[in-house]
This record gives structure tokens, sequence and C-alpha cells, in this order.
């Protein structure tokens, strides 16, 4: 399997809003981009220090999505993410392993992601290209 790269790290938030505004206008990251997904009922925003390589993704899920869990101070890490270089090879080269993969592939072409869980049950979300056609 090719090595990963550490990509950026996604946590859970309880108010979009706020959450934007306090790493916006206290901290001083721009948002890259914000979404809404419809596969978890939820919105997504990735935010970067003007001099910073490391990415911050903000993620908020909607009552009632079997994403949404009761927020507990201190718990509130989503996931930890890696880029790699095609999607559909490592998650195959996953399976081999018997690594189950939780959620995906989600996305298309050059820009999906898929997530496994690590032993005490982290999501690691897998970045990449589909490859081929």
């Amino acid at each position: 399997m090719a090595p990963m790269t550490f990509s950026y790290t996604g946590i859970r938030v309880r108010d979009m809003e706020e959450s934007l505004a306090f790493y916006r206008d206290v901290l001083g990251m721009r948002v890259q981009f914000r979404m809404r997904l419809r596969t978890t009922g939820g919105e997504v925003a990735l935010l970067r220090s003007p001099r910073g390589r490391q990415r911050l993704e903000l993620n908020w899920y909607a009552p009632g999505s079997r994403f949404a869990t009761r927020y507990a101070a201190g718990e509130g890490l989503d996931h930890l993410a890696f880029r790699v270089g095609d999607l559909r090879r490592t998650i195959a080269g996953l399976r081999k392993r018997r690594i189950k993969i939780v959620e995906g592939p989600i996305g298309s072409g050059r820009e999906a992601w898929a997530y496994i869980e690590d032993p005490n049950g982290i999501w690691i979300e897998l970045v990449g290209s589909l490859g081929g056609p």
C-alpha cells in the first residue's frame, strides 16, 4: 500500500456560525470553502491560517442525523484526514487487510473520500482520486 500524507483535522461543532466567527474573527483563519452535505444532513467548512499549511475542518450535523451524537465538552474531534494517491487502490488494500470501510467512497473523479475507524473508534478520512474511468 502506498504511503499516506496527513492532510487536516476535522472537529465537530455545535453551532457552525458561532464556530466560524471564532476561528475567522478571533484566530484569523480564512474560510477556503463551505458546503452542505446531503450524506450527513449537515454542513462542512474548511479553514486555513494565512501563513499555515495545516487545515481545520468544521463539521456540523443536523439533529436526527446518524452522525449527530450528543455533544460532550472535549469530545469534539470528528476525524483525522489522510491524502492518498489512488483511493480505489487504497480501499482495495485496506479490504485485503480486513479493514472495514465505514462510509464511502463519496464523490467522484479527482476528489473523493472514504472513512475507516482506528482501533479506538476515531474516524479516519481517506481523500484522493478514484482514478480510472
